[in-house]
């Protein structure tokens, strides 16, 4: 019996890669080996049927067309299977078989989709609209030459309607305003932007959300540690994490990316600074991603800095029995909040500490939910996915009603988007809550001091 018919090793192939300074990584004949063996593995598990469209696509495709055969799977339909993952990460948090779990199997499927992506990236050219949304920082500047124009014909329908037939993003998504001055700027007129000194205790890496579209969660994260007395910075000149580009398998862009930001970001680490991502996605980036991503040159300097980074609650968390962590809180959102737990937070297992800070409220019990929002980068955007993004986000949707909050709570500014879009309530970071029931007119419930009660 040949190779070609008997059985297929679960055993990694001589084709397996997840480092792209490695030739094979680059290799498609032995890339495809690894490919055959993940939908293998894949096939005869299927606990993962419940995430994104690449499992149930590809289960499908077995049971219906190809008779259980993962060799017969052809280039177009693993073109589908592949575009329907859109990383969150959640398949290889529940996987038992990937590196992190130390499994002879060695499987990390949104890896293997990173690599076919990068791959992909090789052989055609970027539409106009991947070149549109890998670079955020890029698209915001346009954005703010137009003095606000571009807020208002994001909400004209046959604008839309023209964006979506040029673009591919659909008319019907709720896309953020571009804020008309950076964060940067705003903490620069604060006096925020500091260099790396000893006193420093952490710098902000306000991401490019918040830099671009929403500088008030950075805001509200400065004054949230300020009122712990935690000396955090801003820096200068920071720039998208690069995981856009990597959703498009753009290696050149990313490590362009990565590399200007660790040399903005080093000289406080050396000082002993920690990083303080506000997206876990950023965070995620930073801390997984860079070491493994980055030229070998580099990559001392990446671990440097992913031992470094954490998201603003985990550095509060850990200072909340000193006598510093300010309690002293004036209102309240109430006694429910509904607190959404985002993928990216979830894959990184730092638990979380965003809903946990809120607890340090009085009377605050939050009710988490931990589903997948659909939103995931800029699959929401896209024309092809639109729709099923709000499929895929359902029942976080439900979960979050479920609370019955006035309130609700994510990490995640796009879960945000997400959940104003489809489930009607705009969330809003743990960091903004915190900072608004620091405030007496925060929000409409005062707490009253145990001694006056």
């Amino acid at each position: 019996m040949s190779a070609e018919s008997g059985n297929i090793s679960y055993l990694p192939t001589d084709g397996l890669c997840y480092d792209p300074s490695e030739p094979k990584y680059w290799d498609e004949s032995v890339f495809q080996k690894e490919l055959t063996r993940a939908y293998e593995i894949c096939h005869g598990c299927r606990r993962c049927f419940k995430y994104c469209g690449s499992f149930p696509t590809l289960f499908d495709l077995l049971d219906q067309q190809y008779d259980g055969e993962v060799r017969k799977v052809n280039a177009q339909d693993t073109e589908r299977i592949m575009d329907a993952c859109f990383q969150c990460k959640l398949c290889e948090v529940q996987c038992p078989y990937t590196p992190r779990e130390d499994h002879e199997f060695q499987l990390d499927f949104p890896k293997l989709v990173h690599r076919y992506k990068a791959l992909e990236a090789k052989q055609r050219p970027p539409s106009l609209r991947d070149r549109v949304l890998r670079d955020p920082d890029a698209s915001a500047k346009a954005a703010r030459a137009s003095f606000g124009l571009t807020n208002v014909m994001n909400r004209v329908r046959a604008h839309r309607w023209l964006l979506e037939k040029a673009l591919g993003i659909h008319r019907d998504k709720e896309l953020p305003d571009f804020a008309p001055r950076t964060f940067e700027q705003i903490a620069g007129d604060r006096g925020k932007i500091q260099s790396a000194t000893e006193g420093v205790e952490a710098v902000l890496f306000q991401t490019c959300y918040v830099q671009n579209n929403e500088p008030q969660i950075g805001q509200d994260t400065l004054e949230v540690l300020e009122r712990s007395q935690v000396n955090c910075a801003c820096a200068k000149g920071l720039q998208c994490c690069g995981m856009p580009a990597w959703e498009q398998g753009n290696l050149a862009l990313v490590r362009k990316q990565a590399q200007h930001n660790l040399d903005v970001l080093l000289p406080y680490v050396a000082s002993g600074a920690k990083v303080l991502a506000i997206n876990p996605t950023c965070s995620m980036m930073m801390s997984r991603e860079y070491p493994e991503l980055l030229a070998d040159k580099d990559r001392e300097r990446a671990q440097q800095l992913a031992e470094a980074v954490q998201n603003p609650a985990d550095f509060l968390w850990k200072i909340r029995k000193e006598e510093r962590f300010n309690k002293d809180f004036k209102s309240t959102p109430g006694d429910k909040v509904a607190y959404h737990a985002p993928c990216h937070l979830r894959t990184q297992g730092v638990g979380f500490k965003g809903r946990d800070l809120l607890r340090q409220i009085p009377g605050v019990k939050p009710v988490t939910t931990m589903e997948c929002c659909g939103h995931d980068g800029t699959y929401a955007m896209k024309v092809e996915s639109f729709e099923d993004s709000g499929r895929i986000g359902k029942k976080a949707f439900e979960g979050m009603k479920d609370a019955r909050a006035e309130v609700w709570a994510t990490d995640c500014p796009l879960a945000a988007i997400q959940f104003g879009q489809f489930a009607g309530v705009r969330a809003m970071h743990p960091m903004s809550i915190l900072a608004r029931a620091y405030r007496e007119d925060g929000f409409s419930q005062k707490i009253i001091p145990s001694e006056e009660q």
